[in-house]
């Protein structure tokens, strides 16, 4: 793509690298076929192409955000499905989170648009304020139909989302330590993430009982948080640098204080993926450039890392028919396809592929507060898809897909770590006790791990 930006712009290092992504595309299309926006809507400056022609006039023409860049910007879901197809190389997900932060800073935004905003990045980061959130969202669901009648669609979409009942604690919140009773054969740092800890707090449990059983040592650093996802997607820089300026100083602690890690594990792929882009995030940070770019490169999604295992044989097994939701951040993101299929074939579960599985749930972070129309249009269509091939459950690696799909499937859903963790010697996976009678249950009567 031609570009014309003038010697003064490209002075500045995000406009140079905005021009250097810019030239990479060459009008093909083909990002167009696999964009879930343009798919259901047809409209070109909903794909990924008409959104970089909007973008690059922005950034040439050094404008504050329009109207229509807004609106078609923050309907991209970032899902990256087009980086996975582009056979150009171009890289829009770099491209396009600079464009969010420049809208979240010239562009107009309504108060309703402000307020929601506000109250998302202010509550979901953080458990504590995340928990007391979904508390009130449950008291305050009857109020749905007015809140609908009066065209609050987003805080009708946060209230929908919300589980009925809140979850219990989990039994490892950390911060501290979870040492295998058996040999210690590896030690990684585990991410426990905010929004997961809370919707869900079986999922970090159930990670740290299946690699203590691999003889791995697992820590949650203190000081470590949310990763910074959600509000750099939001084009909330400065909140999402300082985010992940805060996990790099806590892992960083943890091994000047103990010695080297084998990995930081994320069981969270949404959160994977923007860890493993630290390194770029922090590039030009004073004393975090190195750092960062440390602890990216030893960040490995949980089923990546276990893939690298001789798992043995399972303790328990099934015969039940799995359907394995790639997430868009698995995928495309991190680009983590053989992994998480493999370890379920390997424990038991016959694997399922659902059509159209390139294409988004419409979980997408806040995506299904901030558009819940489209989101709700992605989530029926891949719900549909999922049930056409007739599984007795669902699994996946992100915690927003498995709250997205939940709300609709009849069928349960799991995140993959909790089925591994059920097939070698955990408990049920909460939802699925109904299916334990597909399960020939082998106990396992070893001591797995204590926590300090």
């Amino acid at each position: 793509m031609q570009t014309n930006f003038t010697p003064q712009q490209l002075k500045d290092p995000k406009i140079a690298e905005v021009e250097s992504i810019l030239r990479r595309c060459v009008h093909c299309g083909f990002c167009t076929a696999t964009c879930p926006t343009y798919v259901l809507m047809g409209d070109e400056r909903d794909s990924p192409r008409g959104r970089i022609y909007l973008m690059k006039e922005m950034f040439e023409k050094a404008l504050p955000a329009s109207p229509e860049v807004k609106t078609h910007v923050d309907r991209c879901l970032s899902c990256l499905s087009c980086m996975t197809t582009c056979p150009s190389g171009v890289d829009y997900m770099h491209l396009v989170d600079t464009a969010r932060a420049h809208i979240e800073e010239t562009g107009p935004r309504s108060l309703k648009e402000r307020v929601v905003r506000a109250l998302v990045a202010a509550t979901v980061p953080y458990p504590a304020c995340f928990r007391s959130a979904l508390i009130a969202a449950r008291l305050a669901r009857p109020l749905i139909p007015l809140l609908r009648a009066l065209g609050l669609k987003e805080m009708v979409a946060m209230l929908e989302l919300a589980p009925a009942n809140v979850a219990r604690t989990a039994r490892f919140s950390g911060p501290g330590q979870a040492v295998p009773s058996q040999e210690r054969r590896k030690r990684v740092i585990l991410l426990a993430g905010c929004a997961q800890q809370v919707l869900r707090p079986d999922i970090n449990d159930a990670t740290i009982r299946l690699l203590a059983r691999r003889g791995v040592d697992v820590e949650v650093a203190p000081g470590a948080g949310c990763c910074g996802a959600l509000v750099h997607h939001m084009g909330r820089e400065e909140a999402a640098i300082e985010m992940a300026k805060r996990n790099v100083d806590a892992w960083t602690r943890v091994i000047e204080k103990r010695g080297p890690i084998d990995a930081v594990i994320i069981n969270t792929s949404g959160c994977g993926t923007t860890v493993k882009d630290y390194g770029h995030m922090l590039r030009g940070v004073d004393g975090y450039a190195d750092k960062a770019a440390r602890i990216a490169s030893i960040t490995r999604d949980v089923s990546e890392f276990l893939a690298a295992y001789e798992m043995g044989p399972p303790k328990r097994f099934s015969s039940l028919r799995v359907a394995y939701h790639s997430a868009c951040s698995m995928q495309h993101g991190q680009r983590i396809h053989d992994a998480p299929r493999k370890l379920l074939r390997n424990a038991g579960f016959t694997v399922t592929e659902i059509p159209e599985a390139h294409l988004c749930c419409g979980s997408a972070g806040t995506y299904n507060i901030m558009q819940p129309d489209i989101a709700a249009a992605l989530r029926d269509r891949k719900v549909a898809n999922i049930e056409s091939v007739r599984p007795d459950l669902v699994a996946a690696g992100n915690i927003g897909c498995i709250t997205q799909l939940a709300t609709e499937l009849r069928i349960p859903i799991a995140h993959t770590v909790e089925l591994l963790d059920w097939a070698y010697g955990g408990p049920v996976p909460r939802g699925l006790e109904d299916l334990e009678a597909h399960v020939k249950d082998v106990p396992d009567p070893k001591p797995l791990l204590v926590t300090t």
